[in-house]
């Protein structure tokens, strides 16, 4: 069995930007079978020269991210001196962009995720919500930025990830008549919580339209007129015993449920 082909990826950080930039490479090539190592925080020509060595023992290929131009050119003589290929993923980048700046590049390793940190925050607020998405966790009530309290078909899940990707950790909590709320919900500070409210006829076209999706008829429980107001008036004892903002979002888009939520939570 033929051994998979193995490239090196040195970076004097985590090594994330160019394994991206490698994978995306030999993706054209062998169907994605490929074997990727990396030799992250390189600060050193010895650990260089241990992985140009490892990579001509292999027969093997170099990728790397080097902001250091000593480095960088070390890598690039001794790759040519041990007749490896070596892929400069970083130098090029750097030198037309020094000509068209006309400003030298600060030559810090890392700065990327420095720069990331706000994707970074979006991506944990987007997990957060997925997490403590419909009471799955009581947990995550203390923790949240916000907490949307509703009945079904209020919007509340695809509202949680709208404010997550504005970095604010969300979790909801379906209001439903023979379930007790978590207690978790009273203990927060309610200026935290926001109740979805939502008229009857609303909410009744929008249960017939999900029931229909299902294939399921249209006369289930679930979009009956009886249990709907039930269910409604549930949620209004739950809000006022919590002392929340409600919004009405009964003809509103998410966007400008989101929109309606921030403004509530700046003011």
């Amino acid at each position: 069995m033929k051994a998979k082909p193995i490239v090196y990826v040195l970076s004097d950080s985590v090594g994330e930007t160019a394994e991206l930039v490698i994978k995306a490479g030999l993706s054209q090539f062998n169907n994605g079978e490929y074997k990727i190592q990396r030799i992250p925080y390189v600060e050193d020509m010895g650990t260089i020269d241990e992985a140009l060595q490892l990579a001509k023992e292999k027969k093997g290929l170099i990728g790397f991210t080097l902001v250091d131009p000593t480095l960088r050119n070390y890598v690039n003589k001794q790759a040519k001196l041990l007749n490896l290929e070596a892929i400069d993923i970083m130098g090029p980048m750097l030198s037309s962009m020094e000509k068209v700046f006309k400003n030298s590049p600060k030559l810090e390793a890392g700065l990327v995720h420095k720069l990331d940190e706000d994707y970074f925050k979006r991506v944990e607020a987007i997990e957060f919500a997925v997490k403590y998405d419909d009471g799955r966790d009581a947990r995550g009530i203390a923790r949240a930025d916000i907490i949307l309290i509703g009945v079904s078909r209020t919007s509340k899940t695809p509202l949680s990830q709208f404010l997550a990707h504005k970095r604010l950790k969300v979790a909801n909590v379906p209001i439903v008549p023979e379930v007790d709320p978590p207690e978790e919900l009273f203990e927060v500070d309610p200026s935290k919580c926001i109740g979805l409210r939502i008229s009857a006829e609303k909410l009744n076209d929008i249960r017939k339209e999900r029931l229909k999706a299902l294939g399921l008829g249209d006369q289930a429980t679930y979009a009956n007129m009886n249990r709907i107001h039930q269910e409604l008036e549930y949620f209004d004892n739950i809000v006022d015993k919590i002392g929340c903002e409600v919004i009405d979002v009964s003809n509103k888009a998410v966007e400008e449920t989101a929109n309606s939520v921030l403004q509530l939570i700046n003011k």
